[in-house]
Formats: C-alpha cells, sequence, structure tokens
C-alpha cells in the first residue's frame, strides 16, 4: 500500500502540474477579477495543518475582506473561522468563487509542492488542530486535499463531529478508486447553490476548554 500511495501521490502532483497550465487563463482571469472588484491581495495564504500535523502555507483566492479573523470579534462572531449567515466579511465577487470553488484553485500549487493531494481531509487552521482529541487526529494521518469525502457528504452543511467521522473512514477506506469517485462528485457539484449556514459549536466550546491531542 505504500508504494500504490507513493505512486498516487506522484500522479497527484503531475495532474495539478497539468491543470496549472491548462487552467491558466482562468487563474489569471480570477485573479484580476478580484484585485479589480475588491483590491490589492489577489491570495489568501494561511498555515495549515499537514501531514501529521506539519504546518504549511495553503493558498486560496481571496474571498473575504483583510483581516476576517480579526474583524469576527468586532462582529461578534464566536467562531473566527466559520461563517454566520450573509457573512459581512465575504468581499463582493468572494460569494461567487466560494460557491464555485474557484477559490480553491491555488491550491494547485500546494498539490504541486507536495504538501496537498487532490483528495484528502480539508486542512484544518492550527488553533482548532491543537485542540484535537487523538481521534480526530486521526485525519492527519493522510495528506489534505483540495477536495475530500466529507466535502461530497454534505461539505459546510455537516458540523465538525460529523467530519471527524467522515475523514476517518476516509483514511481507513483509501484507495485510488476512492480518490476517483470523490474527485468525480466533486466535479458534478461544482457549481453547486449557496449551502445553508451550519453554526459549529464544537470549536467554539473548544476554544473555550482546550485540550491537546493525547
Amino acid at each position: 500500500m505504500d508504494l500504490v500511495r507513493l505512486f498516487w501521490n506522484g500522479l497527484n502532483r503531475l495532474a495539478a502540474a497539468v491543470m496549472l497550465v491548462l487552467l491558466a487563463p482562468l487563474v489569471l482571469a480570477v485573479a484580476a477579477w478580484i484585485r479589480i472588484a475588491d483590491g490589492k491581495g489577489v491570495l489568501f495564504v494561511q498555515d495549515r495543518a499537514g501531514r501529521d500535523g506539519v504546518p504549511f502555507r495553503m493558498l486560496k483566492f481571496r474571498s473575504m475582506v483583510h483581516d476576517s479573523v480579526a474583524l469576527s470579534a468586532q462582529l461578534g462572531i464566536d467562531d473566527p473561522f466559520g461563517l454566520v449567515e450573509n457573512d459581512p466579511r465575504i468581499t463582493r465577487c468572494g460569494r461567487f468563487l466560494r460557491r464555485t470553488s474557484l477559490d480553491e484553485l491555488p491550491q494547485l500549487i500546494n498539490v504541486l509542492a507536495g504538501s496537498m493531494n487532490l483528495v484528502g481531509p480539508r486542512p484544518d487552521v492550527l488553533p482548532q488542530v491543537a485542540c484535537y482529541s487523538a481521534a480526530d487526529a486521526r485525519r492527519l494521518e493522510v495528506k489534505p486535499g483540495i477536495t475530500g469525502w466529507a466535502q461530497v457528504n454534505g461539505r459546510d452543511d455537516i458540523d465538525w463531529p460529523q467530519r471527524f467521522i467522515l475523514d476517518r473512514w476516509y483514511v481507513d477506506n483509501w484507495s485510488p478508486a476512492l480518490d476517483l469517485r470523490i474527485l468525480w462528485r466533486t466535479a458534478l457539484t461544482v457549481n453547486r447553490d449557496e449551502p445553508p449556514v451550519h453554526v459549529d459549536t464544537l470549536n467554539i466550546e473548544r476554544t473555550k476548554a482546550p485540550s491537546r491531542v493525547a
């Protein structure tokens, strides 16, 4: 299985390189749109937890205002990394980019660099990973992905406990065939309706009483 995974990781990087070339006009068009519509700062760069919890710099097209995490305190948002209904932090073009997942395109660079794969558990922010239980941390046993099993089974409309369950299932049942199935289901739902905002209380509760991974 290690050789299969090594080979699959290599194919992921090759696929990312090909996609970056083919999608270059779209990437440039989205970057220009963000620059014109919302000013400087086309990319959003944030430290996320990779495989085994090793931090890496994840790239996205910026879909929220600058300092959105700090702004959440002023708006009374308990979870600075979550969303609220009609979130005022989302930019004019950001809502479309998030709905179509175009904001994720720069992560192909992360895949090419080897810090992510096309499919895997979505990379979480470091403050939340620091509060993982041992069972939660199992999602860190594989590389994070641009899309994943949890994303095609509910995405933002499921809470974190359910995401952990789905991600553990993915880790235990991983295969190239499963990744291809997830990619296919992702392609079918790219231009999806915006899901209802699901306020997640788990990370809010853990922030108030954090616990380290056992």
